[in-house]
């Protein structure tokens, strides 16, 4: 059977090849065993090579298990991108623990009840003054019994701002902790139908529930992008150096650089925040050669007003994902560089893979790509999600896969909602072209209903993106006393740039959009909410705007058709 798509897959790639399952403390152990002395991670001024890093998360699984964090317990992470990560992230999960991920850019409210919900009772922190203060509240507040704290500067000081360690039984530095732990005579079974990763998500319309995400699951999404890979990876034969600004508590960065750079033996540069001129010394000077990132820092190299004269030649993987990539974005540094930068998609319940495209196939601009060896997708109907639509209709995208969750953690009801015919409904609204090419153009939740009609935001944003003037922008719906709701534009603008008026704006627009789909209202503004990876957030946004609007003026009759 070939499965939609398939013939434009790399050659030699299957949809049916052969797709590992297996724990990630195996990965890592397959990975010593053929890189052994290879740098595996280099962060600021030191480089760790694999058989260091094995030893470092041995030394901390060792340690948890003598502290009574093994299996059946929960260990929290709460810190920023440094090799703290990956040490207690697989040392953790070599004890037999599950792991919660905290995000530091996260509010209180959000991480109190991840702590709670995950029944993690122990934190791994840092003494960075952004997080150790977060860290010592949830102590106090007796969310957590204990708090073993990394020490920032033990990778070489950088000038980062640190707290004070407090003299508390219940604080432990991670030195003291690990200190004199022994290994076990046997390390504990971990199978892997386990759940490595409670991965909270979905927070956008209540609070976050965590995505159980198995060590088989996150093993064959790790492998279902080799396979993807193994063609170019075969012709090049070479050792990748992978730049990662993306953060690790995410699941695009855990799963697309740190476990499958670690699979691959490849290299992983290891940034702890985003900053365009530090990439950009990493491609022209460092000459690395993979960078993964998300469409705001896309859009920031896209703009720099020198990008031609770059170096960039070295990059031989420009990958975009975590949200959709604006297409005038990729046409712009395409133009600026003469080389592609394409969009794939995945989601936290999918452990990150779901399409890609290959190196050689049709230039289908604005797609998200093809499904990915060993993962099924189909479109269904809005209103009923057993219904498969044909290719060119819009409903929602269905997933299944050996990377896809089995549901949510303390979550029965809405597991089982979230699954039809044995699929997962991703709450991402598109189609599916002739080709097996897949398009997105919404979230479900994020449909704006004008005057009947289904208005999506992510393609008026795309329509804006063409606008010289425009740096970034999002568009929600507001009340409209005619419409029941309308799109506005939330506009930040390029250096130098002027503002312009609606009237300019819809004169853009005519022709590009349908007349329901054209904004009401727009509002300029010097930035725009962003989430912990730096994706623009409507969410955010929405609750940043007063409770009650005033409707804007109706300008225009209704158009009588557009997208349903």
């Amino acid at each position: 059977m070939i499965h939609p798509g398939e013939q434009f897959y790399p050659k030699g790639v299957h949809w049916d090849d052969p797709i590992e399952r297996g724990s990630l403390p195996g990965l890592l152990s397959n990975a010593v065993s053929q890189f052994g002395e290879r740098p595996a991670i280099e962060f600021r001024y030191r480089t760790i090579s694999y058989t260091e890093l094995e030893t470092l998360a041995d030394v901390a699984a060792a340690a948890f298990l003598r502290a009574g964090f093994g299996k059946g317990t929960t260990v929290a992470l709460f810190l920023g991108n440094s090799p703290d990560h990956p040490i207690s992230f697989f040392g953790a999960l070599k004890a037999g623990a599950r792991i919660a991920h905290l995000s530091p850019l996260d509010g209180e409210r959000a991480l109190s009840h991840k702590l709670t919900d995950s029944g993690a009772r122990v934190l791994v922190t840092s003494n960075l003054a952004t997080l150790l203060p977060t860290a010592l509240k949830f102590l106090e507040k007796g969310l957590v019994d204990r708090l073993i704290v990394c020490e920032d500067d033990h990778w070489g000081s950088v000038g980062n701002p640190h707290a004070p360690i407090p003299d508390s039984p219940a604080i432990v530095t991670f030195a003291k902790f690990a200190e004199g732990a022994a290994k076990p005579a046997q390390w504990p079974d971990v199978a892997p139908d386990d759940v490595a990763l409670l991965q909270y998500t979905g927070g956008t319309t209540g609070l976050p529930k965590g995505a159980m995400l198995s060590h088989g699951n996150l093993v064959s999404a790790v492998s279902i992008y080799e396979v993807w890979g193994r063609p170019a990876r075969l012709e090049r034969n070479a050792i990748e150096r992978v730049i990662c600004v993306l953060p690790l508590f995410h699941i695009y960065a855990l799963t697309v650089v740190l476990l499958h750079s670690i699979r691959l033996g490849n290299l992983i540069s290891l940034h702890q925040r985003f900053d365009v001129e530090a990439v950009m010394r990493d491609i022209e000077v460092k000459r690395a050669t993979m960078f993964p990132g998300v469409p705001t820092m896309w859009i920031a190299i896209a703009s720099l007003p020198d990008l031609d004269k770059r170096d960039m030649s070295s990059l031989v993987m420009a990958g975009s994902g975590g949200a959709p990539l604006p297409v005038e974005v990729a046409k712009v540094f395409e133009r600026k560089t003469n080389m592609k930068l394409k969009s794939g998609w995945g989601m936290t319940e999918t452990c990150s893979p779901g399409t890609g495209h290959p190196a050689e196939g049709p230039d289908k601009p604005g797609s998200i790509g093809l499904m990915l060896p060993g993962i099924e997708m189909d479109v269904v109907a809005l209103d009923d999600p057993s219904k498969v639509l044909a290719p060119g209709e819009v409903g929602e995208v269905r997933i299944k896969g050996p990377n896809v969750t089995r549901g949510y953690w303390n979550r029965p009801e809405e597991s089982a909602q979230a699954f039809a015919d044995g699929r997962f409904l991703t709450g991402d609204i598109g189609y599916m072209d002739t080709d097996g090419y897949f398009y997105l153009v919404d979230r479900k939740k994020d449909m704006i209903i004008s005057g009947g009609f289904n208005v999506y935001p992510q393609m008026i944003e795309q329509a804006i993106y063409e606008h010289a003037s425009v740096q970034e922008v999002i568009v929600i719906g507001i009340p409209d006393d005619y419409r029941g709701e309308a799109a506005k534009a939330f506009i930040t603008l390029r250096t130098g740039a002027k503002a312009f008026s609606l009237d300019d704006l819809k004169a853009f627009l005519a022709g590009k959009l349908g007349k329901h789909e054209i904004p009401a209202a727009l509002e300029f503004v010097d930035q725009l909410p962003r989430t912990p990876v730096g994706k623009l957030s409507r969410h955010e946004l929405r609750n940043q705007q007063p409770q009650s609007q005033p409707a804007p003026q109706r300008t225009q009759q209704l158009a009588t058709g557009g997208r349903s």
